[in-house]
């Protein structure tokens, strides 16, 4: 598995149908709350398995910290440490940046995965785009 930075507009479009399939189609959350007003202010991530796209994020420094965003895994990858993957790689971009912290929100069915990543929670449940959440975080 290799993750890359999405540059060429191939990868960004690649980004894109991977949350789509995610997010939209199989977690119903609305296009309009999934595809956002952040998409220009953000460095996209592409996770590839033998050329194949199997997964996403997104990456932007807010308020002095790293957040991580939109991670995605086909469903045919998840269990197979394609998130892992993209997560590590997230990270060894983050680690190049002036940042000491990442932050992230994470969906509660997710937070054991985050935690083997060594992400502590740090706010009670809310919602987004209906789905609830946890805030998480991790020194860098």
């Amino acid at each position: 598995m290799n993750v890359v930075v999405a540059n060429t507009e191939e990868q960004i479009q690649d980004v894109f149908t991977i949350r789509k399939t995610v997010f939209v189609e199989e977690q119903q959350v609305p296009l309009e709350e999934e595809i956002d007003e952040h998409e220009n202010d953000s460095i996209h991530f592409i996770l590839y398995e033998q050329n194949n796209a199997v997964g996403a994020g997104r990456f932007r420094i807010l308020d002095g910290m790293g957040k991580v965003e939109r991670i995605c895994v086909l469903k045919n990858m998840r269990g197979k440490g394609a998130g892992r993957e993209l997560m590590l790689g997230i990270e060894e971009y983050a680690k190049n940046q002036p940042l000491s912290q990442l932050k992230l929100n994470a969906q509660t069915y997710a937070i054991p995965f985050y935690e083997g990543l060594g992400y502590e929670v740090t706010s009670d449940e809310f919602l987004d785009a209906g789905i609830p959440h946890k805030t998480m975080s991790k020194h860098i």
